[in-house]
């Protein structure tokens, strides 16, 4: 249960990454890293390392694209 909550979570932080990934809209990546976190910390929770992995990925590419933006110094 806590992997199928895991997943749900990193597809909002996904879902509000896809549209920080256009130029001046970076920012938004800021929004997605807490959200991913928590959903890393719930998959962490599960048997299952599925939610987990996936929202690593997520984080990955928020954290990513931040410093390709200029986001992290």
């Amino acid at each position: 249960m806590l992997n199928l909550f895991s997943i749900l979570v990193g597809i909002v932080a996904l879902l509000l990454a896809i549209p920080s990934s256009i130029p001046l809209l970076g920012w938004g990546n800021w929004f997605v890293l807490p959200i991913a976190i928590v959903g890393i910390g719930i998959g962490a929770l599960s048997s299952n390392n599925g939610g987990r992995n996936f929202c690593l990925i997520v984080f990955v590419v928020a954290v990513i694209r931040l410093a390709l933006g200029g986001g992290i110094i």
